[in-house]
């Protein structure tokens, strides 16, 4: 009895998965715990282990392909099911009421050749066209290290299941001038193709500035107490209870108590429906090798400005290292979100709504600048920049300023205990 391998669901908002590697050639065999394909959500990266022995008789997608979740990825039986043939029932693919990722393939007359792929039926053997992407007989791996070394497929005879060219056939193989590719000095530009999950953050911010109108207000506010506030808190570094609280925790701890006055900002807009929000859902921006991650700190108002930071630390960790729960960075599980690029010395910018929230605070740098310090007076002092970013269609811009002003006035007077 063959076995289908279906794509996993990574939390209840994920509906596709993108296939980033395939660890096994077709007609190998696996053990239980071994490593079959590594995939990707829009955020995170995971990886899938066999929970069986057997050998891996076909891959249904191939490296880079967009999988919906529970459609079936690969199949794993024994040689002898191949021989037999086996169906893939449809029914049993995306769409199904079927709850399992994995299920029992019964054995019937249809070769494995002749399994729907994609779309259409393809035929075994070396003379018809491959599953995988651009239609040759050969597995990712091998096209991969084919790319690599240099090396003309073409004249390599394939020793895999239908006269693939798997991995091993390429060992030894010599490198061939046709298949080396060269490079013009003269050319002053290179094509990079974009990488998935670019291509997803792309398709999402371009769909978040046709969707909405949105209005940019621009900031600044007295940061002398935020730097004071920081100093204390690194003074108290080596304490058995030490904390290290941000300047952008606290930052957000402003935004936070002034959401509280002003219900309308802390909010999301569907159609022509206002969700209000009775607490806090904060997002807070995370940059990472993968791209930028909006992780969401549910009923961030409940808690201190110690537990506050010590979340914000965690969530960050997880999204740099690709182990975040899809459900946390999804646009809809927030009610504002918060983007610090002070760090890196930025001191306006326009940030870009994560629909369906309303509005977004960036934060900029600190910058010293003039400022009436009383009795004719007149000195610099330091100043963060606040660009607050809103949905005009939900929100005026007069009470948009007014939130922007207190986040300021929050800052300004900021303390810790």
């Amino acid at each position: 009895m063959a076995t289908q391998i279906k794509m996993p669901r990574q939390g209840q908002s994920v509906e596709y998965c993108i296939i980033t590697k395939l660890y096994v050639e077709e007609g190998s065999e696996v053990k239980e715990g071994d490593l079959l394909f590594a995939y990707e959500t829009d955020k995170a990266s995971f990886e899938y282990e066999s929970e069986q022995d057997g050998t891996l008789l076909k891959w249904l997608f191939s490296e880079g392909d967009e999988v919906p979740v529970l459609e079936t990825v690969c199949i794993i039986g024994e040689l002898a099911d191949d021989e037999r043939g086996f169906e893939i029932h449809a029914g049993e693919k995306h769409g199904s009421p079927d709850p399992l990722q994995r299920g029992d393939i019964p054995l019937s007359r249809h070769k494995v050749g002749t399994s729907p792929l994609k779309g259409g039926s393809h035929p075994p053997g070396p003379s018809g066209p491959s599953p995988f992407k651009g239609g040759s007989g050969i597995s990712p791996r091998a096209r991969k290290m084919a790319e690599e070394m240099g090396i003309d497929i073409s004249m390599i005879k394939g020793s895999g299941p239908g006269g693939r060219i798997i991995v091993r056939d390429l060992e030894g193989a010599e490198i061939t001038e046709k298949a080396v590719t060269t490079t013009d000095d003269s050319m002053e530009y290179s094509d990079e193709p974009l990488t998935n999950i670019r291509k997803i953050i792309a398709r999402s911010m371009y769909q978040s500035l046709q969707n909405s109108a949105q209005l940019t207000h621009h900031l600044g506010a007295d940061a002398r107490k935020l730097l004071e506030a920081r100093e204390k808190i690194k003074e108290a570094k080596g304490q058995q209870d030490f904390v290290n609280i941000t300047i952008n925790d606290l930052v957000c701890f402003a935004v936070i108590k002034a959401l509280a006055d002003h219900p309308r900002i802390n909010s999301q807009l569907h159609g022509e429906t206002m969700r209000l929000f009775r607490h806090v859902n904060l997002g807070i921006a995370v940059d990472t090798d993968r791209g930028l991650m909006v992780p969401v700190i549910k009923s961030a108002d409940s808690l201190s400005i110690e537990e506050f930071s010590k979340r914000t630390a965690d969530l960050s960790e997880q999204c740099r290292s690709g182990a975040v729960d899809p459900d946390i960075i999804r646009p809809e599980a927030g009610s504002f979100t918060v983007s610090n690029l002070g760090n890196y010395g930025v001191e306006m910018f326009t940030p870009v709504i994560n629909l369906p929230q309303t509005a977004i605070l960036g934060v900029n740098a600190i910058v010293p600048r003039p400022a009436d310090l009383g009795g004719g007076v007149y000195g610099f002092i330091p100043y963060i920049g606040l660009s607050l970013t809103y949905d005009h269609r939900a929100l005026d811009g007069a009470e948009a300023t007014r939130f922007l002003k207190q986040v300021a006035e929050e800052i300004k007077n900021i303390e810790i205990k």
